[in-house]
């Protein structure tokens, strides 16, 4: 496993707040993270470094073999390169079926018309089907996504970011809202997804990161505060404090 992003003494100022203060991760490929914290620990602002939204005042953040800097990158550069966000409202567009959507989302040629050649030649036919038998939509496809349940919403905007082949695909608290067998779904394509690639998971349930079975990193006032695998972290006697023990 080689190192895929490196995040090193990064810190960010909110108007006199530290969300985060001299953080430093590393993600491998391939690699499942969960990262879990208290409300305010910086872990949606530590995805917001990452994909360009939020400049750090300080600190270096590193992707792939070439040690590329992704400050400075725009959003839109850096999602090019190879990263993934998925928020934790589903983005999918209601109106159109899942198979379209997933043909929207294909990398390819971006204009209408390539849109609409695209979902009609063989390779794109095949590359959609693949996709929806990863996220278990595969009898859905004809259906408008607006009709589909808030899992199923949830699991097509995942196959969407995963039809533009990310190396890395960083999750935001996608049990939210789910039912126990959606959750149990959601686990199988993440770690599927986390065979070939990068992906990192925000989470509040630990019954979920529990499924998840990798490693995790807890945030605790914008920086880390312990690492390693769910029992390990949570007998951590500061762990228990400021987070297991509210």
């Amino acid at each position: 496993m080689t190192t895929l992003l490196e995040v090193s003494g990064v810190s960010v100022t909110f108007d006199g707040f530290r969300a985060i203060n001299n953080l430093s991760i590393q993600v491998a490929e391939p690699e499942l993270r969960a990262v879990i914290g208290p409300n305010g620990a910086g872990k949606t602002t530590f995805m917001d470094i990452v994909t360009g939204k939020t400049r750090p005042d300080e600190g270096r953040v590193v992707w792939g073999e070439k040690n590329i800097s992704l400050l400075g990158m725009s959003e839109s550069a850096i999602a090019r390169a190879g990263i993934g966000r998925k928020f934790q409202k589903p983005t999918v567009f209601e109106e159109q079926t899942v198979r379209e959507n997933l043909a929207m989302a294909l990398k390819n040629k971006r204009g209408p018309f390539d849109v609409l050649l695209y979902r009609r030649s063989s390779k794109g036919a095949a590359r959609i089907a693949e996709l929806a038998q990863e996220i278990g939509l595969a009898d859905d496809l004809p259906r408008r996504a607006g009709d589909l349940s808030h899992g199923q919403k949830q699991w097509l905007e995942i196959g969407m970011l995963l039809a533009q082949d990310p190396r890395l695909l960083l999750v935001d608290e996608p049990a939210a809202g789910m039912t126990p067998a959606e959750r149990e779904h959601t686990t199988d394509i993440l770690k599927r997804a986390a065979q070939t690639r990068a992906v990192v998971v925000i989470e509040h349930d630990m019954e979920f990161v529990r499924r998840l079975d990798c490693k995790v990193t807890v945030l605790h006032e914008g920086s880390v505060l312990a690492e390693g695998s769910l029992d390990h972290v949570t007998q951590n006697r500061e762990v228990i404090d400021v987070y297991l023990g509210r």
